[in-house]
């Protein structure tokens, strides 16, 4: 019998495209295990096999424990792993990327290091949460000011609506209990909405850090592509909760936001809102799903890795 470890990793060959994998998998309340080269989810229900090769991201909520070799396949297989909270709305670690490839964290770094680029994702991801108005020559200035008149309008509709007084947004970092119940419940939905986009975030291997509206914060990116669903999902939802009931509105608005995550997708969205910003030209099958390593020369060209380029009879060490 072939032991575990006698098993020779795989090669991206044998992977499945991250276009075809199940893009997230949620588990919770379960002991996660290795048969082969699946994992297995056990719990008081019996036992459920995953093939390790079609995961894109592994989630893994409360109440989970994982073996050594359960990882071990999915990080052979290029399986992402988050630990989160109920249905991914906190975000307490992660191990590997999903992809083998900087393409992403490399456009995002580059858009990211030019102001005028830079400026270009914030009016993109302005565009994305108000598709009614167009923020072509806007400045940042005139993005904050826009973006600021948009969300207190926001509040209004949404006070309203539910027929909730509403005296502004209040929130004391550190004291959760402050703010009155609809303040509260539009806290927790900021909260949850940071666990999302923090856990896809990291599993597209893009940097937290670099943001294109918030900037100084280790999740400065994650702030931005939070608030991209603020004003269609947080903001309505909380008046939704705080309406009912004034009582337990934060464990009631992250039980709400987590169930309309997994009826609308989210998660799927998310990527493909940040894919869409930093590289809006590629196409489904582009060099961000490769698994290869080039190396940079002059004039922006890349040349293939694995060989010495000192040599005189190499071709491109006479062209670079």
């Amino acid at each position: 019998m072939t032991t575990v470890g006698k098993r020779t990793a795989l090669t991206p060959r044998h992977l499945t495209r991250t276009s075809e994998r199940l893009s997230f998998i949620y588990l919770e309340r379960c002991t996660v295990h290795r048969d082969a080269n699946a994992i297995t989810a056990e719990d008081a229900d019996g036992t459920t096999h995953i093939p390790s090769a079609t995961i894109g991201t592994l989630l893994l909520g409360p109440g989970t424990r994982i073996t050594h070799q359960a990882m071990s396949v999915l990080g052979e297989t290029g399986a992402a792993v988050a630990w989160v909270g109920e249905h991914g709305v906190r975000y307490y670690a992660g191990g590997r990327a999903l992809t083998r490839s900087s393409a992403l964290a490399e456009a995002q770094a580059l858009k990211w290091a030019n102001p005028r680029s830079r400026l270009a994702v914030a009016r993109a991801m302005y565009r994305m949460r108000f598709p009614d108005e167009d923020p072509a020559g806007l400045t940042r200035q005139g993005l904050l000011g826009h973006e600021g008149r948009r969300v207190k309008d926001c509040y209004r509709e949404h006070a309203a609506r539910t027929g909730i007084p509403w005296k502004g947004r209040k929130y004391t970092p550190g004291d959760f209990s402050s703010g009155d119940p609809v303040n509260q419940a539009v806290t927790a939905a900021a909260q949850c909405m940071y666990g999302i986009a923090h856990a896809v975030v990291a599993s597209l291997g893009c940097s937290p850090a670099l943001g294109f509206v918030h900037s100084g914060h280790e999740l400065s990116f994650v702030l931005d592509i939070a608030d991209l669903y603020k004003t269609e999902i947080g903001i309505p939802l909380a008046f939704d909760i705080a309406a009912e009931d004034e009582q337990d509105v934060g464990p009631r608005t992250r039980r709400a936001l987590r169930d309309h995550i997994n009826a609308t997708s989210l998660l799927d969205r998310c990527v493909d809102d940040i894919k869409t910003l930093l590289l809006p030209d590629a196409t489904s099958h582009t060099a961000e799903e490769e698994d290869r390593v080039t190396l940079q020369t002059d004039r922006g060209h890349q040349v293939a890795s694995g060989r010495n380029y000192a040599d005189p009879g190499s071709e491109e060490a006479v062209l670079w």
